[in-house]
């Protein structure tokens, strides 16, 4: 049946048909196959490792989605017996040794669920989702009742509570800021390709240029057949266009500035079938995304109520007695895939071409079918699919260099001096004095990521202490580490602590400087986006919206913009100072407190989600003037040492935000006694 707009097209070849001997084998056409972008949450343990162990048999790519994934995943199973069975992965069956359930792809979504340095060492690729083919201009959306324990454990956040990712990322409004977090990703894992995950909309040619330009080394077009369990109905039917205008105008714009071979091209949106793949090789795509049809393969039987966690066969839900009911081994996926990469074999020896790769971008091997006779397509114009730049003779776009470079960077200098070296090595400890200026961007990242993946996101034992002098650039401290103190004499731009894990960042104005810190602005906007953990003491004000999607961060600052603490689901913020309007909007988890010495911020909070009260319980004391106390010691500032000797005047004047998961907690409320762990009996 004519569904899509590729139904109205048929093959054309110029050549004669081969034999299907003569075409290069299915092991090899696997390897362009990748799985669509399904969370660990939205889809349940058992459907997801099963995804991604199938795709690291067959060479190919699974999309870890936005949720982040479990570390145990990121080493090779090696406890699988005669019968297919793991004890450390109890919950699947039909293992192999050598088996590795992490997913090649690690993508980075608005909401940075999941995302720590350990996670983004781990892949092979990590991704940037700016939006779904199916919802754009949404973010992901996991309903309360899907967040178990073990997804709250890895997402930061509240079993329970509902996580919506915002649908912009806050570090990304102009194709620099995007060209910003490539460079991040590259700093953090340099032997890493970036993607792009696009949707495919009318000027995306355009937008495909500027990623091109701002170094990604993949662009994936996403189209709106795109399946996905809990979008809004409004979206799935209304929203999107179809991947082969897309990717046609993606591949065209590329070509025509001399920019295609600097990226790969991948599509998705509804892929079924190894028809589907060879027509959008010959629109120009290098590699194929599949997500519910791989669903399908391992169990999924399309009852359509992902959103509900009732998902009878046990592959979209967290409940573990329909996760019982999960029949998937990964052994029906590469089946699956198997077959897939056949049909394009068939359908390549009827073309006469003996590899995928000799025919991407040969749209005129297409024509207009010419037996659809439809009233509603009659008038259809397809050249824009079928008129694509020739690419008979030059093939030269699709020889890609590796890994884009970030060029020489400042962290470069640290990796190679030998103290540092040892000082990983034997997780011992050393302290530099370096000057910095604006252009050091993202200083500390490559660092962390070597560590991570020395020793994950936690085993570094060792202290690096590292003093810098001058303005920092962009990501200052992105993705810290336990272990690592940066200590910031100067001022810092964007995104101080982006996706930071542990250990401190500390900015203090310089030691001649003759302005009074509380009043100046010291860090720019977004700062501590998308934390995980770690603490981050200001002697100045902040941007706008810090503390973006804060999971586990701590920070002091002495003033904010507008947004703060947007999103957050958990952390601690304390803020010395006056903040901009809209406070804890879309706030969750965590706790946030205002110095308010004009009487001016309850009406700069907004009040959908949280409670506004004055600082009541003694924990919750103990938690602002522990955060103060260390502030002062670690930046000297004058502000923090006037309150902590005044305390008993500048306490009634704090404010204290509480999202309602935090309202039963000690912090909050001095009626609730805090739970003790009792120790076992010996």
């Amino acid at each position: 049946p004519t569904t899509a707009l590729r139904d109205l097209l048929d093959f054309h070849s110029d050549r004669a048909s081969i034999n299907i001997e003569e075409v290069e084998p299915v092991e090899e056409i696997v390897k362009q196959f990748c799985t669509g972008a399904m969370s660990l949450g939205s889809l349940s343990r058992e459907a997801h490792e099963t995804l991604a162990i199938a795709m690291n048999r067959l060479g190919g790519k699974s999309n870890s989605g936005e949720g982040g994934e479990d570390p145990i995943r990121f080493k090779v199973i090696n406890d699988v017996d005669e019968q297919g069975n793991s004890a450390t992965f109890s919950h699947l069956k039909g293992l192999q040794a050598g088996d590795i359930a992490s997913s090649a792809v690690k993508q980075v979504a608005s909401g940075r669920f999941g995302v720590t340095p350990e996670y983004l060492i781990s892949g092979k690729q990590n991704e940037i989702k700016i939006a779904q083919g199916a919802k754009p201009g949404e973010g992901g959306q996991l309903p309360g009742k899907k967040v178990s324990p073990y997804i709250a454990m890895l997402r930061r956040s509240k079993p329970g509570v509902t996580l919506i990712s915002p649908p912009p990322h806050h570090d990304i409004y102009s194709i620099e800021d995007l060209a910003q977090l490539i460079f991040d990703l590259h700093q953090i894992n340099p032997q890493a390709g970036v993607s792009v995950k696009l949707v495919a909309e009318v000027g995306i040619g355009t937008i495909a240029a500027g990623v091109a330009k701002a170094n990604a080394d993949i662009i994936q077009i996403s189209g709106h057949d795109g399946g996905t369990g809990a979008s809004p109905l409004s979206s799935i039917k209304h929203a999107g266009v179809s991947w082969e205008l897309g990717l046609t105008e993606v591949h065209r714009v590329l070509m025509e500035n001399q920019l295609r071979d600097r990226v790969l091209l991948r599509a998705d949106g509804g892929f079924k079938t190894g028809w589907d793949v060879v027509m959008a090789a010959l629109m120009g795509a290098e590699e194929y995304g599949f997500g519910s049809v791989s669903m399908i393969a391992e169990g999924c039987i399309m009852a359509r109520i992902c959103h509900t966690n009732n998902c009878p066969v046990g592959v979209a839900t967290q409940q573990e007695k329909l996760r019982k009911r999960f029949t998937g081994i990964p052994e029906h996926v590469v089946n699956f895939f198997y077959f897939i990469a056949q049909e394009v074999r068939s359908l390549l020896a009827k073309l006469g071409y003996r590899s995928l790769r000799e025919i991407i971008g040969r749209a005129d091997l297409l024509k207009m079918r010419e037996d659809v006779r439809l009233t509603k397509t009659s008038t259809l114009d397809l050249n824009c699919l079928l008129q694509l730049p020739d690419t008979r003779n030059d093939r030269s776009f699709l020889e890609h260099e590796g890994v884009h470079s970030n060029g020489p960077v400042l962290d470069d200098q640290l990796l190679n001096d030998p103290e540092i070296q040892l000082c990983i090595r034997n997780q011992g400890s050393v302290t530099k004095d370096l000057a910095i200026v604006n252009t050091d961007r993202t200083v500390g990242t490559r660092l962390a990521g070597a560590i991570a993946k020395k020793y994950g996101n936690t085993g570094f034992e060792g202290q690096i202490t590292l003093n810098f002098r001058g303005p920092a650039g962009q990501s200052f401290g992105a993705f810290n580490l336990p272990g690592m103190t940066l200590v910031l004499n100067g001022e810092a731009n964007d995104y101080v602590g982006k996706g930071m894990h542990g250990g401190q960042i500390i900015i203090k104005p310089p030691a001649e400087a003759t302005y009074d810190p509380a009043k100046n602005v010291i860090a720019g906007n977004t700062c501590l986006y998308g934390a995980t953990g770690g603490t981050l003491f200001a002697n100045g004000g902040a941007g706008e919206r810090f503390g973006v999607r804060n999971s586990k961060g701590c920070a002091v600052i002495e003033g904010a913009g507008d947004h703060c603490c947007e999103y957050m689901t958990g952390g601690v913020i304390v803020v010395l100072g006056k903040a901009g309007r809209n406070v804890g909007a879309g706030m969750t988890g965590g706790f946030a407190y205002f110095l308010d010495e004009d009487g001016s911020f309850p009406a700069k909070v907004n009040p959908e989600i949280v409670n506004i009260q004055r600082v009541s319980s003694q924990k919750g004391e103990q938690q602002l003037k522990e955060l103060i106390q260390s502030h002062a010691e670690l930046t000297g500032s004058p502000k923090a040492q006037m309150i902590l000797r005044n305390w008993s005047e500048y306490l009634p004047q704090f404010w204290q935000v509480v999202p309602p998961s935090e309202a039963d907690s000690p912090e909050a409320s001095s009626e609730v006694v805090e739970e003790r762990e009792l120790t076992p009996v010996q």
